[in-house]
């Protein structure tokens, strides 16, 4: 069994998603950011820089438990722990999956985070913040809109755990104040992911009324 801290964002939702695709038995544990439960002695416990999701796996390596943190990781352990086609073993297309992946990790997560932050209901009107993080956002579409151009997903035909990574933050388009519409390659993409079933439970975890 599979401990999922977790909490209805981006980030949180790969993790899920992930967990659906490979059908592995999870409990949800709801980590309420917005109360500060991330910031608790237990959980830092579990995640040292106190950021969801994180997970605790009861039967990991060798059969000893195992906490890991950040979300790329995560998935990456969890494919290999079943063997998943999601991160391929082929050494080209596991590279490809690994660069789109970091692609995510390292800039397309936190470039939107940013676009978040200064566009949606922001505590204070940043104008030069708004307009680079939405500039950015646009420039970080179009990337992704020119490779859908020519490929089914990001790894060609292969659905990987880079869609997955991909997916919840391009599902918050209109917090980028972003038409998919301008983008009609991650339009055709982003619909295509939307409709598999293992995505339509991991994005509704956990269950917020």
């Amino acid at each position: 069994m599979i401990d999922l801290y977790t909490w209805g964002t981006p980030n949180g939702r790969k993790v899920s998603i992930m967990l659906e695709e490979l059908g592995l038995e999870y409990t949800v544990h709801e980590i309420h950011i917005g109360k500060g439960e991330q910031k608790t002695p237990e959980f830092l416990k579990i995640s040292p820089n106190n950021k969801i999701p994180a997970i605790v796996d009861h039967d990991g390596p060798g059969g000893q438990s195992i906490s890991i943190f950040e979300s790329g990781a995560i998935m990456i352990y969890l494919a290999e722990k079943v063997s998943s086609s999601l991160l391929p073993t082929d050494p080209r297309k596991r590279a490809e999956t690994m660069q789109w992946l970091m692609f995510q990790m390292g800039g397309l997560g936190p470039m939107l985070g940013q676009a978040h932050h200064f566009l949606r209901n922001p505590s204070e009107v940043v104008p030069y913040g708004q307009k680079r993080y939405h500039d950015e956002a646009k420039r970080l579409y179009g990337v992704l809109d020119r490779h859908f151009a020519e490929s089914t997903y990001l790894v060609g035909d292969d659905y990987t755990i880079a869609d997955v990574a991909c997916y919840p933050w391009i599902s918050r388009f209109e917090w980028h104040q972003v038409d998919l519409a301008d983008f009609p390659h991650v339009k055709r993409w982003f619909d295509a992911v939307s409709v598999r079933p293992a995505v339509t439970k991991g994005m509704a975890v956990p269950y917020l009324n």
